[in-house]
């Protein structure tokens, strides 16, 4: 008889079991393996020594990192799903499903109906590692995450599929003051969300469910929140006692199959032997050839010094800059003639009330009597919750605070390219005014917080690691890629011999090309100029400086302050704009300063926004969260708002007084959001009830996300699952939803098509959702541009569904229901006519909200119309002012319908002097990909500042804000600024 042992090498962790001759546990561990797996082994094989030493023993391996293991070793390799099922069969266990996290890993296994796994393939959105990243962002350990996860009291919308898109939800919920009980339960929310939708793709977990993996052992809030996601009863839900063990013990019960067996030296002397292997890598030129190169670089940039006067030597009047960003505070204190006199810069550790409290209680102990400051500012993701806290007098948007700092150090800066924690920013300077912005939206790869994950993986601190890049030799080439991607990159890179060395430097550089070619999608980069700004604590990184000098071959700027441009910027402009007295907090209230936050619902109206409250004292109060300004109690002045106006329309309508007694059911959703005024005149006319679907919201969305087939399909498409579960509940005798091809042809493009989400998704939804087997959805092929066709295919279904309707009917009903429908899109060009009077009339911005019919849900564009409002613009959308007589020339094939609509709109607004333009982009929209640059073109050759904003099923409206307020503040950017020349 021999001794089993099962090794587990997963992406972050090692996992080990020994069996005896009886097969009893007699040793097992669980520990990470920072990527040197031989290495911890042979530490594991050390351990266990003494309680093998002498005896026969088989062995096997699995896991997504024990395959090369086992291909180097020869020892035998198990697939994990085949450990998995080995040992559910071993110990006659009842279960029909088994759900395993790993660190980067995450799988289901279907077992009851087939054997059948799923496993995510390009992202790590939903396991160990995702909570790993997410409890550093809080500055909490994952244990304490947990436990605060079973205190919440309430959800937050955060993303699933991806890390870098949680951040951004997250940071604005810290900044806005929001509990981390209520954070943390979200993110484990967000796992959950990530399981049912992003791996089982519309087939259902149901029966007995087992969990397995590091995460689904150690964690009680995510136990608790899949048992309530899945409505798991207890004898349903499995969570098995070496549930972090079990793919090991299975490996390990499997390995007794083997006809191999070893003895523990020999094994030993197998993980001890170095294996040769072609050098399949591809290598870049070193960032720096020698030392006094290096040298040369930093006496350049050395030049761009800001001076520092120590704050004991100085008085007289002072200024306060403030910036809260995504992962850090920042806060300098200049003086009459912009000398540093006081700087801070750290992480600001999830709470940036307190680092801001504790760093202005230090400022004011260093000014004492001698210091007046005279004026303070801030900016950043904070900006409103600080500017409440402590009365700042000036809140300013980013682009505006970093453009003012770069004009200080170059007032000829003809680009200036901010690198930040989480954010890229650019900026194209014209005439010394801003001429185009980008920010990262989807990504941020090209961050610091990119590199932070990378160093922290591999043992080191950022600084060190950007240290040992800048002579490596043979720097690897690692492209431009997602974190997700570039997790096996750099482990590839290491398996093919690179030192640590090499993979620093190549990532310093990838850094560099995610930021040119994918944020600033640069194609000639003598269109940056030649006064290169750079900025953000990213570019304190020598390596990513470098890179991005090689990449660009163009020397750069980088003040001697490049992590406190925003701060600097927000300084100056207080000390320019704030001429009355200050109103920052004094020093006497600053002592007895307290911070307490609270979440609630606001019932006022139907979106019931999540608040946070935060409370300074006994009556100051800040409150996040709302989409409008109902719950401050500060109602403006109502703007129109053709989105809120099409969207109320639309949802009056439906019909209860049927003469038939038959109730049709219509989804609100894709391009039916523009065709309800049609199917319900249409189906009133036949003597038809007609019920639309309920509301969107994230309930209704979770009600169907269990049959969403597909990750990457735009938000609006899975939000069609839950619209169908909602009119399932009101039990209509069918649900009506035709597959269209084609859209009206209105005239002004080449060909009228639908895209294919929007033409055939009713045939997904007919085949996911499980309610459709017991309530009929007629799913026709039509096309309203052939009334002939139309009617005879219409009478032939309702005939066939037993409806006794003549052809007559059929006729009368769709003349009625085309004259509804003109009747509607007139009304709504009449409103947007009287919307750009009223704003011209009033001296009011007006923006052009393009999109989708479906973009008018507010679960959709999150309020975004109603943020336009409240920032004091007019709205109105493209459907509404598009020219029906025009067919623009455009520089690609114009055969969809709603992209049509785009164009011709964006040619109006740039004729237009008084309008802008922001495009909705849903994720997952493979068109918008062609129909952002060519809108963009468009707007340009105008002199028009070009805003898209990118959305998916998460709410955070932060970067959406900071675009809308840069582009507002574009007209007066550069006009009369005092120049700030150094030089």
């Amino acid at each position: 008889m021999s001794y089993k042992i099962g090794i587990d090498a997963g992406s972050t962790t090692l996992k080990v079991v020994v069996l005896d001759e009886t097969e009893e546990i007699i040793y097992s561990s669980y520990d990470r393996h920072y990527s040197q797996i031989r290495k911890k082994l042979l530490e594991e094989l050390d351990q266990i020594q003494p309680l093998i030493e002498g005896k026969e023993l088989k062995i096997a391996v699995t896991g997504s990192a024990g395959y090369g293991i086992a291909e180097e070793t020869d020892l035998e390799f198990v697939q994990e799903v085949f450990a998995t099922a080995f040992l559910v069969r071993e110990e006659k266990m009842d279960i029909d499903v088994v759900i395993e996290l790993g660190g980067e890993d995450a799988k289901i296994i279907f077992l009851t109906g087939g054997l059948e796994e799923r496993m995510n393939s390009t992202c790590a959105g939903g396991t160990g590692a995702f909570i790993d990243q997410m409890a550093a962002l809080m500055n909490i350990s994952t244990q304490e995450l947990d436990e605060m996860s079973l205190q919440h009291t309430s959800l937050y919308s955060i993303a699933s599929r991806c890390g870098v898109f949680a951040k951004s939800d997250i940071q604005p919920l810290l900044n806005q003051g929001a509990s981390k009980e209520d954070i943390s339960a979200s993110i484990f929310q967000a796992v959950v969300d990530q399981t049912i939708v992003g791996l089982a793709q519309g087939r259902k977990i149901e029966g007995r469910v087992m969990f397995l993996g590091g995460p689904l052992f150690f964690y009680e809030g995510l136990k608790r929140c899949f048992k309530e996601a899945l409505k798991l009863n207890e004898e349903d839900t499995v969570f098995p006692e070496n549930g972090q063990l079990f793919v090991a013990l299975g490996c390990a019960k499997f390995s007794g199959s083997s006809k191999k067996t070893y003895s523990i030296e020999t094994l030993k002397t197998i993980l001890r032997k170095e294996y040769k292997k072609d050098n399949r890598l591809l290598q870049l030129q070193p960032l720096f050839q020698n030392e006094e190169a290096y040298k040369i670089f930093k006496a350049r940039h050395d030049a761009y010094q800001l001076i520092k006067m120590p704050i004991e030597h100085y008085k007289g009047k002072a200024y306060l800059g403030i910036d809260a960003g995504s992962t850090t505070t920042k806060m300098v204190l200049i003086g009459e003639n912009e000398e540093i006199l006081y700087e801070f810069y750290a992480s600001n550790q999830g709470n940036p009330v307190e680092i801001i409290r504790r760093e202005l209680s230090k400022v004011y102990e260093l000014c004492k009597d001698k210091i007046t400051i005279c004026g303070s500012g801030v900016t950043g993701y904070g900006e409103d919750l600080i500017k409440h806290a402590f009365k700042i007098d000036i809140g300013i948007v980013e682009t505006l605070a970093h453009f003012t700092a770069a004009h200080y150090f170059d007032p000829q800066v003809s680009f200036i390219l901010d690198i930040g924690g989480q954010d890229i920013k650019c900026f194209k300077i014209a005439s010394g005014r801003i001429q185009s912005i980008m920010l990262n939206e989807a990504c941020s790869s090209g961050c610091g917080s990119f590199i932070e994950t990378f160093a922290m993986q591999m043992g080191y601190d950022v600084k060190h690691f950007a240290q040992i890049a800048l002579f490596a030799k043979h720097p690897v080439d690692l492209g431009s890629r997602c974190t997700v991607f570039m997790n096996s990159s750099v482990k590839e890179a290491q398996k093919e011999g690179a030192s640590i060395e090499d993979v620093s430097a190549g990532l310093a550089m990838s850094v560099v090309k995610n930021a040119l070619y994918k944020v600033i999608r640069t194609t000639n980069v003598e269109e940056l100029g030649d006064h290169i700004v750079v900025q953000g604590g990213t570019l304190l990184n020598d390596a990513i400086l470098r890179s991005l000098e090689l990449e660009l071959h163009k020397e750069t700027i980088r003040p001697n302050i490049a992590g406190l441009m925003g701060a600097f910027g927000v300084a100056l402009y207080a000390k320019e704009n704030v001429k009355e007295k200050t109103t920052l907090i004094p020093i006497e209230k600053l002592e007895h300063f307290r911070h307490i936050s609270k979440v609630t619902n606001c019932n006022l109206c139907t979106n019931h926004c999540h608040l946070i409250v935060n409370c300074f004292g006994e009556k100051e109060r800040y409150i996040s969260g709302n989409r409008c300004e109902r719950p401050v109690g500060k109602l403006k002045e109502k703007l129109p708002n053709l989105y809120a106006y099409k969207y109320n329309k639309i949802r009056k309508l439906g019909v209860t007084n049927g003469t038939r007694g038959v109730t049709v059911g219509i989804p609100v959703v894709l391009n039916m959001y523009e065709l309800i005024p049609f199917w319900s005149k249409f189906f009133e006319t036949l003597g038809f009830n007609v019920v639309l679907s309920s509301a969107s919201n994230k309930k209704l969305y979770r009600d169907g996300e269990y049959s969403i087939p597909s990750d990457t399909v735009c938000y609006p498409a899975k939000l069609a699952h839950g619209h169908i579960e909602s009119l399932l509940k009101l039990k209509p005798d069918f649900i009506f939803y035709p597959c269209m091809s084609y859209n009206l042809d209105e005239g002004i493009s080449d060909n009228h098509f639908n895209c294919p989400i929007v033409a055939y998704y009713p045939e997904v939804l007919t085949s996911n959702i499980e309610g459709l087997k017991q309530v009929e959805m007629l799913t026709p092929y039509i096309d309203f541009n052939h009334p002939k066709s139309l009617s005879k295919s219409l009478y032939k279904l309702f005939r066939e569904k037993g409806y006794d309707l003549s052809k007559k009917q059929i006729d009368m009903a769709l003349e009625k229901g085309f004259i509804a429908l003109h009747t509607y899109y007139e009304d709504i060009r009449i409103e947007a006519r009287m919307a750009i009077d009223y704003a011209r009339l009033h001296h009011k911005p007006i923006v052009v909200l393009a999109g989708r019919p479906y973009h008018i849900d507010p679960e959709i564009n999150h309020g975004i119309d109603q943020l336009l409002n409240d920032l004091g613009a007019v709205v109105v959308s493209e459907d509404s002012i598009c020219p029906k007589d025009e067919k623009p020339e455009v520089n690609i094939l114009n055969q969809w319908t709603y992209q049509a609509r785009l164009y011709n709109t964006a040619h109006y607004v740039a004729r237009q002097k008084d309008i802008d333009l922001i495009q909705l982009v849903s994720f997952g929209c493979g068109t918008d990909a062609i129909t952002s640059d060519e809108i963009n073109s468009i707007l340009q050759r105008a002199g028009k500042l070009y805003t898209q904003l990118k959305i998916d099923e998460t709410s955070n409206l932060g970067a959406a804000k900071i675009r809308i307020r840069s582009m507002f503040a574009k007209a007066i950017e550069g006009q009369g600024r005092k120049s700030y020349a150094k030089l």
